[in-house]
């Protein structure tokens, strides 16, 4: 048994990881730990654990979340927040993961640096963002992306205000949104922000774009997967989950 650590704030899209934990079909554990942060997951208020400690209740918040890791077994831990980790840039989110994991005392990643090494284990480089952020938000995200080597040939921004709004959209507002995003040039669409719920339509949407589809809540666990040296062959959860053998050792 593997048991992954997901650190997530709010209460927005969670119902996703017990839907990613049952297509997974394998023998890992995924153990969603609220950081009791009621604030919208993509506001701007720096994000718990931010390496400036400037977030509210910061030591607290982390000290609780380091105990809730050890109970829970946890080998690896990933802060499931997309725009709490890029909005402090390429060097401040690393150093944002080596607190936590200095912290935690296990392998430590975010969201965002998931979705890069996602990229780069399905071979992509030239990617489409479909994401609910407001503009300046949406180009963050796309710098980040830049810094980690990948470029964002095309961008699109619903503008939503809070994470609240995106967790009350269904499938069909998902589809629309990664369809106004995507281009021929894309190799790949990145969907940001873990309030989206993606699980149950990504392989659905690959099959309609054509093309590998990475979001947020299921990069936040691949990434976790990769920490403790797993891969899972889950075709229900898109490309990223095909890289291995249908036979589990």
């Amino acid at each position: 048994m593997t048991a992954l650590g997901i650190l997530y704030p709010g209460h927005f899209a969670e119902d996703d990881y017990p839907r990613i934990e049952q297509l997974l079909g394998s023998d890992i554990r995924v153990d969603l730990i609220g950081t009791e942060n009621e604030e919208d997951a993509g506001g701007t208020a720096t994000a718990p654990g931010a390496p400036d400690g400037s977030a509210p209740d910061h030591d607290a918040w982390l000290r609780r979340s380091v105990e809730a890791l050890r109970l829970s077994g946890a080998e690896a831990v990933v802060w499931a927040n997309t725009r709490g980790g890029f909005d402090q840039g390429w060097e401040g989110a690393h150093a944002q993961v080596r607190e936590l994991a200095l912290a935690a005392g296990m392998p430590a990643s975010s969201t965002s640096f998931g979705f890069v090494n996602a990229a780069r284990e399905i071979g992509v480089r030239r990617v489409a963002v479909a994401a609910p952020y407001a503009d300046d938000v949406t180009a963050r995200f796309t710098q980040f992306l830049r810094a980690g080597g990948l470029e964002a040939v095309a961008a699109h921004s619903a503008g939503q205000a809070t994470a609240a709004e995106v967790a009350g959209w269904g499938e069909a507002q998902v589809r629309a949104l990664a369809r106004a995003a995507d281009t021929a040039d894309a190799q790949a669409l990145l969907v940001p922000c873990t309030a989206l719920h993606t699980a149950s339509c990504v392989a659905e949407l690959e099959k309609e774009l054509g093309k590998p589809v990475l979001t947020a809540n299921q990069v936040t666990v691949w990434e976790a997967l990769r920490l403790t040296d797993r891969r899972v062959n889950a075709p229900g959860l898109g490309a990223l989950f095909t890289r291995e053998p249908v036979v589990q050792v």
